[in-house]
């Protein structure tokens, strides 16, 4: 039976079947393009890899920036700048408007949180070989978190970043701060200097530039000054500066027999009274001074006679148009900020105009204030014997000179105040 189904195949089928010529060629044609597609998509896959990479790692280092500068105190928009400098210089070839910094974050586990900044961004990248599937470009995206990590706080804080001696302790002069530091801005050899008899404890002297002391310095916190560090922020750089308006009050308050008081009682666009001295505050006798705004514009704030006290709780002086304090006899002080609304913690506020004046303020050794004596714009002589250490007393100013005996201590947030971060790590935490 077999014999007969092979008889009747004819024969030129079987020479075509017998064929083998041209077999590896047809083989070929068929896998060698497949061949080729794969080896052009495993190449563009690993493209794929290295631009997700790339993104990723301009992400964490624009972040960083942003946090360096934020630590600072630098604006928004220098933050800003600084992150996408860094992240261009890193590889980031995409638009400004796919380059997103957000301060706190929107997005994620750390998302509103205080003291992170958040970098997002976005590039296209053209296909190769994909492109026979889809003409659409491929779209890759870096998110990155980075933290400011508080790691000491200062209660001076000298924010001149060229001047010589921008923080002098000089003089007999004995400081004790209890749990905070002693900062300078200053770029100078001697931005923290030490002379004479003066002795100073506190937690770490941290300057920009480099300190100039004695064997008088004693550290609580750190082995020697931390020399050449980053900017220490300004913490009350966004306070607005009251609207000076009010009815012009005589500077002369006060008498040597009957306690004297203030009570502010002109509405102030902030929100709270006020009371406004149009030529200087010259105070006599036992005054006390009730909560509210004293706007101070010109001449000097200062206390007439010996054994004067003064108080006030949940005040804030306004220095303007030149105004000084000289607080220089022997005048008892006990005043305290406010702890909430628009100057919680300001306790004397200079404007940040205000440049190139003296500010002196010196009391007996029981004098108490509690709050920051912030003057952004100007000098201040902090001397003669007073005590911060019940609360929390902050000296913010263009330099700083200590002589006499004080002692300060900050703990100014449970004050309504804001912490100085004089040390603080950036850390990538998403």
């Amino acid at each position: 039976m077999r014999a007969n189904n092979e008889a009747t195949i004819p024969a030129w089928l079987k020479s075509l079947a017998a064929d083998r010529q041209g077999s590896v060629s047809i083989i070929a044609g068929i896998v060698l393009p497949v061949a080729v597609i794969g080896l052009g998509f495993g190449a563009e896959t690993g493209i794929w890899y290295y631009k997700q990479r790339l993104i990723q790692h301009a992400a964490d280092v624009g972040a960083h920036a942003a946090a360096v500068r934020k630590r600072s105190g630098a604006s928004y928009q220098t933050m800003r700048n600084a992150a996408l400098f860094v992240a261009s210089e890193s590889g980031y070839t995409g638009t400004n408007d796919a380059f997103i910094v957000n301060d706190p974050p929107t997005s994620g586990p750390n998302q509103g949180i205080a003291g992170m900044v958040e970098v997002k961004m976005t590039i296209d990248q053209p296909r190769l070989f994909s492109a026979i599937i889809s003409s659409d470009p491929l779209t890759f995206s870096g998110r990155a978190v980075a933290k400011i990590s508080e790691a000491s706080k200062a209660c001076i804080l000298a924010l001149d970043t060229t001047s010589s001696g921008a923080v002098t302790a000089s003089g007999s002069t004995s400081v004790a701060l209890d749990g905070c530091d002693i900062a300078s801005n200053s770029n100078a050899a001697d931005a923290f200097a030490m002379g004479g008899d003066a002795a100073v404890e506190t937690g770490c002297v941290v300057t920009v530039g480099e300190a100039a002391t004695t064997s008088a310095l004693t550290l609580n916190e750190c082995a020697a000054p931390k020399e050449n560090a980053p900017l220490i922020a300004d913490p009350y750089r966004d306070v607005v500066e009251p609207a000076v308006q009010g009815t012009c009050i005589g500077k002369n308050v006060g008498n040597t027999k009957n306690l004297t008081t203030l009570t502010p009682g002109e509405n102030h666009p902030s929100g709270i009274t006020a009371m406004r001295f149009c030529s200087g505050l010259q105070i006599k006798g036992d005054t006390h001074f009730d909560p509210g705004l004293y706007i101070i514009e010109g001449g000097t704030l200062t206390v007439n006679g010996d054994s004067a006290k003064v108080t006030g709780e949940g005040v804030t002086f306004f220095l303007t148009a030149g105004a000084e304090v000289k607080f220089t006899g022997n005048a008892s002080l006990d005043l305290a900020a406010p702890t909430s609304g628009p100057y919680a913690g300001l306790l004397f506020f200079g404007g940040r105009d205000q440049l190139d004046l003296g500010h002196t303020i010196a009391g007996t050794s029981d004098s108490v204030l509690d709050g920051a004596i912030y003057l952004p714009g100007s000098d201040i002589k902090y001397r003669g014997n007073s005590s911060g250490a019940n609360g929390c007393t902050q000296i913010v100013a263009n330099t700083i000179d200590l002589s006499g005996n004080s002692s300060l201590a900050s703990n100014c947030t449970a004050n309504g105040g804001r912490d100085i971060i004089s040390v603080a790590a950036v850390t990538l935490v998403e």
